[in-house]
């Protein structure tokens, strides 16, 4: 079983940052790929950026150049660094990582950007 422990959301003004990050409990296997999707209300689920074991990364179009994802120093773990946050990165983000056999999610965090 892996658990995915998330943490860093928050409220924020237009043009903030924040860190969310998200450590994975796994016992015997290695995890392929870790990242974040995020969900906004009636809106479908959506990759804002993951991170394979090899270190190749890759980002939504929404969230390039300022959106940063990087792994942490204790294993399976990793860190998105959001910059110049808009209104429209308000959503629960949920942090997913990619296993042998199986897809697991965590619980989610919600951001909020908002003056």
């Amino acid at each position: 079983q892996v658990q995915l422990v998330e943490s860093g959301g928050g409220l924020v003004q237009p043009g903030g940052s924040l860190r969310l990050s998200c450590v994975a409990s796994v016992d015997h296997f290695t995890l392929y790929n870790m990242g974040w999707y995020r969900q906004a209300p009636g809106e479908q689920r959506e990759l804002v950026a993951d991170i394979t074991n090899g270190g190749h990364t890759n980002y939504g179009d929404s969230v390039k150049d300022r959106f940063t994802i990087s792994t942490g120093n204790a294993k399976n773990s990793i860190y998105l660094q959001m910059n110049n946050l808009i209104p429209e990165d308000t959503a629960v983000y949920y942090c997913r990582a990619v296993g042998p056999r199986n897809n697991y999610w965590g619980k989610g965090t919600q951001v909020t950007v908002s003056s």
